[in-house]
């Protein structure tokens, strides 16, 4: 009796860790399902789709983030630069190009986890189609810097990895476009810090 009871509990242990394990592991460590790059940027465009994978509707979930619908737009991340270096608050970048046809769109510096980087006295990492400055073949440069730069400047704050997030709303990308044949703006490293 006490030996069924032992083996009972030992097996339930088992089984209720290594899913609690295996959920971790898939949502924590293993990497997301549908991704599409384009350069240095990488999208999910199933993401807010019938056809989403459960972990990766669990993952934006977890996050407190909704999915754009494929009608609405499309979100692309940049955790390296155009080299394949990875993206430090220390360094400088210049994000130069023309942008993919859309209604509008936003651009903004985030850390490893998504989190909107903290301001940079009253300044927000975060700018928009609407107040960047354009070149007269509608194309833009970005500076993103610790340290305040002339024409268009998105200003990070601190130390250590960040990446880059680029939305495209109302945007034909979203909705069947080939994603991987985009012309995405370049990131490239201008100058690091000590």
């Amino acid at each position: 009796m006490l030996k069924t009871l032992f083996l009972t509990l030992l097996v339930l242990t088992i089984a209720v860790g290594g899913g609690a394990a295996s959920v971790w592991v898939m949502l924590e460590e293993a990497g997301p399902v549908g991704a599409v790059s384009a350069g240095p940027w990488t999208a999910f465009p199933s993401a807010g789709t019938r056809e989403a994978d459960p972990y990766s509707r669990a993952r934006f979930a977890r996050r407190g983030g909704v999915p754009l619908g494929p009608s609405e737009g499309i979100t692309f991340t940049a955790g390296r630069d155009s080299n394949g270096r990875g993206l430090r608050r220390e360094c400088a970048y210049r994000i130069a190009g023309a942008m993919p046809a859309s209604r509008f769109w936003t651009f903004y510096a985030a850390g490893p986890e998504g989190a909107l980087l903290p301001p940079f006295k009253r300044r927000r990492a975060a700018l928009h189609s609407q107040m960047v400055l354009r070149q007269s073949d509608n194309s833009f440069s970005i500076a993103v810097s610790r340290h305040p730069m002339p024409s268009n400047w998105l200003a990070v704050t601190g130390e250590g990895p960040m990446q880059l997030v680029l939305t495209l709303f109302d945007t034909p990308v979203a909705s069947g476009a080939r994603v991987d044949e985009l012309s995405l703006p370049r990131i490239t490293r201008t100058a690091c810090d000590g």
